[in-house]
């Protein structure tokens, strides 16, 4: 077959086509005659790395092959494990329809999905009351206790031990990469759980009947449950007080700064997260300034 036509090598030639509807038209035309879906004009929805598009009542992913330089088996076995335990725990999460592998020019892996109709949480949060507000942050508790307990292993994701999830604080001084360092790998982080790992607002979907709708599992992972609540505090919610106290209860601001300090420093994406509500990081020169400046926030 000659389906994709285009030349793949490296990240650079991915993100240039990846959101390329005329690239992936004739793959993605096979895949669906191949499950017996109807081929109804592709709608691409919100970017992330791989290949995302709406068709009839459906969405199709397709995963970077791996002459990308991304994971390609490991996120696609890491997302088909995570989604289906949600659907299994009753989690509010798109089903899945079908999934597999199409030999081509390059190899690539697809998951196809229920679409759920809905808008983005942080868009709908923008025009809440309070009271509106506490309601959708404990029905996001509530689906989030769902998922966060333990797991059987099912990737090799190690959010403590792992080099590679320290690309984010490059931009951090000396001393403070050093410092994060010593201090996660001599802190007791207790046990890990099953965590979705990117709850931000792309990834939760309010419906027209208040339903909230968890997707995308690509970056779940066993952690420590605070992996999960420090990206919620700060990066979804926004420390949004009345958000805050839905999900957490009637938090002690120090414990909830030191739940964010610890999970912060262990994410995949914490060096990212933290100028968005935070602080740069030029105003880090140690620890003990992340530490002050969250207990002010809270």
């Amino acid at each position: 077959m000659n389906l994709f036509t285009e030349q793949i090598n490296g990240k650079k030639d991915w993100e240039r086509l990846f959101q390329s509807i005329p690239a992936f038209l004739p793959l993605v035309e096979y895949i669906l005659d191949k499950e017996s879906l109807p081929i109804v004009g592709l709608e691409l929805l919100t970017p992330g790395t791989n290949f995302v598009a709406k068709f009839d009542n459906y969405v199709i992913k397709v995963f970077t092959p791996k002459e990308s330089g991304y994971k390609q088996e490991f996120d696609f076995e890491s997302e088909m494990f995570a989604t289906l335990r949600a659907n299994d725990l009753g989690v509010p999460s798109p089903k899945i329809i079908a999934s597999g592998f199409v030999e081509d020019k390059y190899s690539f892996y697809y998951m196809i999905t229920e679409y759920i109709e809905g808008t983005e949480l942080t868009d709908v949060l923008k025009d809440m009351t309070e009271p509106e507000k506490l309601k959708i942050s404990r029905k996001l508790r509530a689906a989030t206790d769902k998922m966060n307990i333990p797991c059987i292993s099912f990737n090799e994701a190690d959010p403590i031990n792992d080099e590679s999830n320290s690309w984010s604080w490059e931009d951090y001084t000396k001393r403070f990469k050093a410092e994060r360092m010593e201090y996660i790998h001599t802190h007791s982080y207790g046990e890990k759980v099953f965590v979705h790992g990117d709850l931000c607002s792309d990834n939760i979907l309010m419906t027209p009947q208040g339903e909230l709708y968890i997707l995308d599992f690509a970056d779940a992972l066993l952690a420590p449950i605070i992996y999960e609540h420090a990206l919620v505090a700060i990066e979804l919610f926004e420390l949004d007080p009345a958000l805050l106290r839905g999900y957490f209860g009637e938090y002690n601001a120090d414990e909830l700064a030191e739940i964010c300090f610890n999970g912060i420093l262990i994410h995949g994406y914490g060096g990212e997260i933290l100028p968005w509500n935070i602080g740069k990081p030029t105003e880090f020169e140690c620890l003990d300034d992340l530490l002050k400046k969250l207990r002010v926030k809270f």
